[in-house]
């Protein structure tokens, strides 16, 4: 399947730079799957919406400030990116305990080899490379007067995606971040929850509509390109996830009794589906996932999909096309562009029922 079936036009200026002053005030676009209609919303409509008995699943990760900004000895500036702790894969408690070793990206990378320092925040703190991986990613240790997550919450800045061309803001900390976000781990928000309020979680919750959290630590892999030109040749990398077994028991009985699940966002949708067994069954609760969903592939758990716009040639468009159809999908793009919706992270929503 060639990668190229996935492109489309999007002009620059539909990119948000900003977020919404409200989030539950952004755009939805419903695309009712069966009949390949579509129909305009605001956010906070949702409620109104979705079937009373429906089953919504949200992702509680949170995004840690993981770009570092320090000097090598000789003066020279170096960005660290935080990818994930290099200790504990797979443990019950990641990343959230501060681990000190770490895999990080770095800018300018190709001069920094095992060995060398960058000192943070004027020399109180510093990381030493300790091994260069295939990938070009760095194994840091970080070294200081407390744990790493001080220093992070001290001077880290907020990894916004490379398409939002400003620097952060002190308030993307909290915009960045889903009003349920609780355990520290992730890189990248999970955006499709990025609308949701008190106000509209309090209105589901009143229409009949169950709310239970799982946990998927987003990583800087979701901005990376597809290079391959066949689409089955391209890997994911890894992500770490967990879901209680209090919420996967909950998940089986409310399937069992008929009721629909929403997956709200694509990084649920891979969490309950790398969780699954051929018969749906929540069998896989915790570990880490690569797995990659294309068109073609047979979804196990999920019903629903609330997500926002993603990039042309994206694994995210990908996976959104596989559960929608990749023609309705792209019509549904098609729509939005004309219409004017706001696209990617601090951009509008898509629901697919």
């Amino acid at each position: 399947m060639k990668v190229s079936l996935f492109h489309y036009h999007l002009p620059q200026e539909l990119i948000a730079q900003e977020p919404l002053p409200e989030r539950d005030r952004s755009r939805l676009l419903v695309v009712r799957r069966e009949e390949g209609s579509f129909s305009h919303h605001r956010f906070y409509e949702l409620p109104d919406i979705l079937p009373p008995h429906t089953l919504l699943v949200v992702n509680d990760t949170r995004v840690i400030p993981a770009r570092l900004l320090g000097e090598r000895s000789t003066g020279g500036r170096v960005e660290v990116f935080l990818v994930a702790p290099e200790k504990g894969r797979g443990s019950s408690d990641h990343p959230s305990r501060g681990e000190e070793l770490w895999r990080c990206l770095v800018k300018p990378g190709r001069r920094l080899r095992p060995g060398e320092k960058v000192f943070f925040a004027n020399g109180r703190w510093w990381g030493e490379v300790r091994e260069v991986l295939p990938s070009g990613e760095r194994v840091v240790s970080f070294h200081g007067p407390g744990r790493l997550e001080e220093l992070v919450e001290e001077v880290g800045q907020v990894p916004l995606p490379p398409y939002i061309r400003r620097p952060p803001r002190p308030e993307d900390r909290e915009r960045y971040q889903t009003v349920y976000a609780v355990k520290k781990g992730a890189v990248a928000a999970p955006t499709a929850g990025l609308h949701f309020t008190h106000r509209v979680l309090e209105a589901l919750k009143t229409k009949g509509i169950e709310i239970l959290s799982i946990t998927l630590h987003v990583g800087p892999g979701t901005f990376k390109p597809v290079k391959v030109e066949e689409v089955e040749e391209h890997k994911m990398e890894e992500e770490y996830y967990e879901i209680s077994p209090q919420v996967a028991s909950r998940i089986e009985e409310a399937r069992a009794g008929g009721r629909p699940l929403l997956a709200v966002g694509t990084t649920v949708t891979r969490a309950l589906e790398s969780a699954a067994n051929e018969e749906g069954r929540l069998v896989r609760l915790e570990g880490w996932t690569d797995l990659f969903i294309y068109p073609g592939y047979r979804f196990k758990v999920v019903d629903m999909l609330l997500t926002n716009f993603h990039l042309p040639r994206s694994t995210l468009l990908m996976l959104v096309c596989a559960f929608g159809g990749r023609g309705l999908v792209l019509r549904a793009y098609d729509e939005a562009i004309r219409e004017r919706y706001r696209f990617y992270s601090y951009g509008d929503a898509m629901l697919l029922l």
